[in-house]
């Protein structure tokens, strides 16, 4: 059945929505891009369909609502794992059966991210959930709103089905979404990055106008802050048979700093008030603490007439403090925690500060040692020059797009105006002009539905094709010496700007493929090394500063003797839904063997 409908999925840290428009030409797309009201619990037994499903489950306990309390729409069934505005509000009161950030704890390496690990250092009487099992359950309460709004006549597995990630997401983050869109029953899945559905979003609103503000030679920069990641990407206009084009030109490295760092900056301030109060507050009461200052933060960004919000923590008994614990946070406070402590002014020499680290630490989300979310910009600039050959010691863009809840707060969208302008003022450079904004509640979903009828062949589509380049690694033949280990050399299977949909074979080289017994194969990435093409070897791969090493995959391949080395070579694809395979062919075709960059086979 051919898909009725476009539908984009912004999958966010903080809060998910849904939008569509018809695929139909004949009804047009202006009139018919829509974003559905997502059904909810707002409170026991009370259900409203709101616009933004906030991305927050709680997991209730057998006994604590009444029955029939938590049943939806399409279920007469008390749902335990509470979904969307009653998880958000309701989950500081009891901050151990609250899940929150699951996107953050979905992309982080350190942790196995199909066990039951959340919510993070839970008791012992609270069944945790995985990071993918909550991906799913979002995905899965999106598509029965759906179904029980449209599905009589479109189901959603059957639609047209975008669902956004960040730039930065790493392969095995990719698959782990479409794994929990799988759970959801969600098997027909193209994925987009989240600065890529921002622009579209704003070419759906600006119609033909677009270009009048970006023109050929325009390098369009997009900051996207949302809660969980800092991501940027460059994006350049060009004129192509006298018609305008947009080409990506580069993503930033997987930055993890965003609203939830600025909610902690905001609890650790009020915490120092309680403290000289006298008052000590527990790991639990931390914890609503954080979730408390998220409140109040967007009570004082939602309203510019408010000077001051409440913060509120649930005391913990006559033990340790009695009653409940009550403080303020002022608009003031609030800026100048938040504008000076996340975008400082700084020069785009500039690089953000690594710390030293203990020996041991929490296991806890990897989050950028640096908070300046302005220092990472300057050295996201300032690495792309060399890579993208350019003359200025940073690449100088031309207009700004602003994605992400962050942005929200006009002081946090002025202060990197700012910085931007001094950058490049100091280089003789004119000031960046700022593209018309969008919802940005709504625009990555909007733009991930404006793509899926790109995809279908109509407005124009953002080049690009993979974001960096990918080597598999391969171990140096060598005499064998006591206690030292041959270096792993990186062969390059896929250049930067690969298509999707595309394929390449690496030139004539035979390789040793292990089959038959475990083994791991190692990957490795890199956002600047441009001029590799298929077959280019890096020697010493664990050397060179420009490759990032990915999560490798561990697996048995099919042998009828273990361990033997099978003589093959390489072929590398790109798949529609950018996952990248690696095919290892036998020569005479006697044999094949396909490697995909993720972590399905992992342990």
């Amino acid at each position: 059945m051919s898909a009725r409908y476009s539908v984009g999925i912004d999958l966010g840290t903080t809060h998910s929505a849904l939008s569509y428009l018809a695929l139909d030409a004949k009804e047009g797309r202006g009139p018919n891009q829509a974003v559905l009201p997502i059904p909810q619990l707002t409170a026991p037994g009370t259900l409203e369909a709101k616009q933004l499903l906030p991305s927050f489950v709680y997991l209730a306990a057998e006994a604590e609502f009444p029955e029939g309390s938590l049943a939806l729409p399409w279920s007469s069934r008390d749902q335990r794992a509470v979904v969307g505005e009653f998880a958000r509000t309701h989950g500081p009161k009891v901050p151990t059966r609250l899940v929150s950030s699951s996107k953050s704890w979905l992309c982080h390496p350190g942790v196995d991210r199909r066990a039951k690990i959340l919510p993070w250092q839970a008791p012992p009487e609270v069944t945790r959930v995985s990071p993918v099992e909550v991906g799913a359950r979002l995905l899965e309460h999106l598509k029965k709103a759906w179904n029980k709004e449209l599905g009589k006549r479109a189901p959603l597995d059957e639609q047209e089905l975008i669902v956004t990630v960040p730039a930065s997401f790493d392969a095995a983050a990719k698959e782990l979404t479409l794994e929990a869109a799988a759970q959801a029953g969600l098997d027909r899945v193209t994925l987009l990055e989240e600065p890529q559905a921002a622009v579209y979003a704003w070419l759906e609103a600006m119609g033909n106008d677009w270009r009048k503000h970006l023109v050929a030679g325009d390098v369009l920069l997009v900051v996207d802050v949302g809660g969980g990641t800092s991501d940027f990407s460059l994006i350049r206009a060009s004129e192509e048979a006298g018609a305008l084009v947009l080409e990506r030109l580069a993503v930033g490295d997987h930055i993890l700093l965003g609203g939830d760092n600025m909610d902690l900056a905001l609890a650790f301030a009020v915490n120092e008030r309680f403290k000289a109060q006298g008052k000590t507050l527990d790991g639990w009461q931390l914890s609503a603490l954080t979730q408390a200052c998220r409140a109040a933060k967007e009570q004082l960004f939602g309203d510019a007439q408010l000077e001051k919000a409440a913060v509120t923590v649930p005391g913990r008994g006559s033990s340790l403090i009695g009653g409940t614990l009550k403080n303020e946070l002022s608009r003031a406070e609030l800026t100048a925690l938040l504008t000076d402590g996340f975008f400082p002014r700084c020069a785009v020499t500039d690089a953000p500060v690594t710390a030293r680290r203990s020996g041991l630490t929490q296991v806890s989300l990897p989050y950028s040692q640096d908070a300046g979310i302005t220092k990472h910009l300057a050295a996201f600039l300032s690495r792309q020059a060399p890579s993208l050959q350019l003359s200025t010691t940073f690449a100088q863009p031309t207009a700004v797009l602003f994605n992400g809840g962050v942005f929200k707060a006009g002081p946090l969208k002025a202060r990197v105006l700012e910085v931007l302008d001094a950058w490049l003022a100091q280089a003789g450079a004119k000031p960046i002009k700022e593209l018309p904004g969008v919802d940005l509640d709504l625009a990555v979903a909007r733009g991930a539905a404006a793509y899926g009828w790109v995809k279908n062949g109509h407005g124009i589509r953002i080049r690009g094709g993979t974001a960096r380049s990918y080597y598999v690694g391969v171990e140096a033949a060598m005499l064998a010496v006591p206690g030292y280990v041959p270096p792993v050399k990186a062969l390059c299977v896929a250049p930067f700007g690969m298509e999707e949909g595309t394929q390449a074979d690496v030139p004539p080289q035979e390789f040793g493929l292990v089959v038959g017994e475990p083994t791991r194969f190692r990957f490795f990435s890199s956002s600047t090394r441009r001029d590799d093409v298929v077959g280019t070897m890096v020697e010493d791969a664990e050397r060179v500063s420009e490759l990032q090493e990915l999560p490798p995959i561990e697996t048995a391949l099919s042998g009828s003797q273990a361990g033997a080395l099978v003589p093959v070579n390489l072929q590398a694809a790109v798949t529609e839904l950018g996952a990248l395979e690696v095919r290892c062919l036998e020569r005479d075709g006697k044999g094949q063997w396909k490697l995909e960059l993720n972590v399905r086979e992992r342990e």
